[in-house]
């Protein structure tokens, strides 16, 4: 038989691992680690979400749903999408409840990806846009992002990268790692340069409530660009269900048609008692992303005020939970200064790297833990870099 390497799909091959699980491989070679790495809510699903799954099983609904989710929880969608993002979405047609934001991710851009079609990527970002790109035959095109725009998308940067081989743009904001957001006149910038162009956008919401400054604007808000815009979100960081896998995606009726397609080839249903508990959620969980939000913006403060007093630079986020300090002044790259920071100083974080190129002589901290986490993480740091 051949060697594998024979066999295989060439752009699997091609693909390097996730960054991140690299870096979370070490963790089991060092003890006693205070970890800043994970970008999962340590708040326990609140309880009214849990007792509506469990009541769903004492009920037995353990069936499959509709390939595109229950119909009461597509509706819940629409009525969240229109109280909270002010955006009118059909529950009938528009709209897809998906395993996790990141099928949401996989399903799009493997719809409207042709080979060689390039695929614009703002960065530092979320890790999988790049290899679904690659898988799909696609191109990926990178635009770094700057400190000095606050990590945000500009106009003059998409125009530059635009070719006649554009056929989308991923907006990845509020943004994973940085922290960044695009305020509403960003996205009026950006819908500016796309209007006249056949480019679609994958706008990836998932940290849409997490914002601190000022509420989430979804670029499907700004005229002329719904009908070109697609959705992906889900309920893993507003209501801490990451363990539920469930997402969902919203886009114009003749868009998700084709969606869909691939959605049933690939899944069944997303998981029933998820969906039971998701529409609990959506009805009356405001107060629960208001309460976690409001914490979220207490330790976002802190760690960076923390990380500022020990010497480190760090950008303040304005969205999601996520930290992204420079590193770039203790003389070694971003992986090198995380590898020893695990083995000499207890703490783990993740390289800059690991989202990007672009991210070299920075890493990613999560927020997503206790103050009392943080401090301890902050004492070791401190103790790591006097060292230095």
């Amino acid at each position: 038989m051949k060697p594998y390497s024979e066999l295989l799909s060439r752009a699997v091959l091609g693909i390097e691992p996730s960054g991140i699980r690299k870096f979370f491989d070490l963790l089991d070679e060092v003890k006693d680690v205070v970890s800043l790495t994970v970008g999962q809510p340590d708040f326990i699903t609140p309880w009214h979400i849990r007792e509506a799954g469990i009541h769903s099983l004492e009920e037995g609904r353990t069936y499959y749903t509709s390939n595109s989710g229950l119909a009461e929880l597509r509706s819940e969608i629409s009525k969240y999408f229109a109280r909270r993002f002010n955006l009118s979405y059909s529950p009938n047609d528009e709209i897809i409840v998906t395993v996790g934001g990141s099928e949401a991710i996989d399903l799009t851009i493997r719809t409207i990806v042709n080979p060689g079609d390039e695929v614009i990527i703002p960065t530092p970002c979320f890790v999988c846009y790049d290899p679904i790109v690659r898988l799909s035959g696609g191109v990926p095109v990178t635009i770094e992002t700057k400190r000095k725009d606050d990590f945000r998308l500009t106009a003059a940067d998409l125009r530059a990268a635009i070719t006649d081989k554009t056929k989308l743009l991923i907006l990845p904001f509020p943004n994973n790692p940085t922290g960044a957001i695009m305020a509403k006149e960003d996205l009026e910038a950006i819908a500016d340069v796309l209007r006249d162009t056949d480019i679609l956008v994958l706008s990836d919401e998932i940290y849409a409530e997490l914002t601190y400054e000022r509420q989430h604007v979804s670029i499907a808000s700004i005229p002329g660009m719904r009908e070109r815009t697609i959705i992906a979100s889900g309920f893993s960081k507003a209501y801490a269900m990451t363990g539920w896998r469930l997402g969902y995606l919203a886009a114009p009726a003749e868009i998700v048609k084709h969606i869909f397609k691939v959605h049933q080839y690939a899944i069944m249903c997303a998981p029933t008692t998820a969906q039971y508990a998701a529409i609990e959620a959506l009805r009356n969980g405001d107060d629960d992303i208001a309460e976690m939000t409001s914490e979220y913006n207490r330790r976002r403060r802190y760690i960076v005020n923390g990380l500022r007093s020990i010497g480190i630079d760090c950008f303040m986020p304005e969205g999601a939970f996520y930290v992204w300090p420079y590193i770039g002044d203790f003389g070694m790259k971003s992986e090198r200064f995380c590898e020893r920071l695990l083995y000499e100083g207890g703490v783990a974080i993740i390289p800059g790297t690991a989202f990007g190129a672009c991210g070299e002589g920075y890493a990613r901290i999560s927020y997503a833990y206790s103050v009392r986490h943080i401090t301890l993480a902050l004492e070791k740091i401190e103790k790591f870099i006097k060292t230095l």
